[in-house]
């Protein structure tokens, strides 16, 4: 995301919370007042989304100083200090929620992807994100699965081909739908894929060419099979189903990708808190 959007949807954030006025900081505290505020961990996880938060307080206070106390994207079991905020009082007060949201919701997700990522070691898979994103929010979300330690997958509709079985469908068929792709999208014949769901679909998609088969909503020992099957002919990307829980088992039955929706979809926010000190 560049800098221009990235402003531009903080402003958002921040109009959202803040609409005509914050009344209560406005009511309780002198336009003067200046103020230091430590944000801290309080959970296990991976902080991530910094730059985000340290735009709220700025964008409301242009010169706000902050410090920051931690690493992103390193795991930090007992949690601890994050980031120290020195500047206005009303603004620090203002944008504090603001800046908590993004930070905590990217350190979530990051978080949830560190999670992944240690599930499949030295299995030899490797744990992408999907589109199941927050809309407005994919390139801060993927930025934090990727410090998180997963990889991710296509950015949208417009960077990879990935025909679905509704593609299929309406094309006529596995087969048509690649002999299509090809055709018309020569650029991306290398890395396209294919949604298939059983072992007819497979060999459809083999048979036309597929360098990447997405094995969709199936069990550890159809998994097994798929594996047994392509046989390396293409690489394979298990999807759908899939739980943190599970993910090792999956990992454990060769595939080379898993994709998993939960770690946006699903990753709860990371818990941190903010504590004012006047100055």
């Amino acid at each position: 995301m560049s800098a221009e959007d990235l402003t531009a949807l903080v402003r958002r954030a921040l109009a959202e919370d803040v609409g005509s006025g914050d009344v209560t900081t406005e009511a309780t505290v002198s336009p003067h007042a200046r103020a230091r505020a430590l944000i801290t961990q309080k959970a296990p996880g991976v902080v991530y989304g910094l730059e985000v938060a340290e735009l709220a307080f700025a964008l409301l206070d242009p010169e706000a100083r902050s410090e920051r106390l931690v690493g992103e994207g390193v795991w930090r079991e007992e949690g601890g200090p994050v980031l120290a905020i020195e500047g206005s009082a009303r603004a620090l007060l203002t944008a504090e929620r603001t800046a908590l949201n993004f930070l905590g919701r990217l350190s979530g997700v990051a978080t949830m992807a560190a999670r992944a990522a240690h599930a499949v070691r030295g299995t030899g898979a490797t744990v992408l994100d999907t589109r199941k994103t927050t809309p407005g929010l994919r390139a801060l979300e993927k930025a934090a699965v990727a410090a998180g330690g997963a990889r991710n997958h296509r950015a949208g509709l417009y960077d990879a081909i990935l025909i679905k079985e509704n593609h299929a469908a309406a094309a006529g068929g596995i087969g048509k739908a690649v002999e299509l792709a090809l055709a018309r999208a020569p650029e991306l014949a290398a890395t396209f894929e294919v949604e298939v769901r059983d072992p007819r679909e497979i060999e459809q998609a083999l048979a036309a060419g597929a360098p990447r088969l997405l094995l969709d909503n199936m069990s550890l020992g159809e998994l097994r099979e798929a594996v047994a099957r392509v046989d390396g002919r293409a690489l394979l990307e298990a999807s759908g189903g899939v739980t943190i829980e599970t993910l090792r088992e999956c990992a454990q039955t060769g595939v080379d990708f898993i994709s998993l929706g939960a770690l946006t979809h699903s990753a709860p926010a990371l818990d941190l808190s903010l504590i004012l000190q006047a100055l």
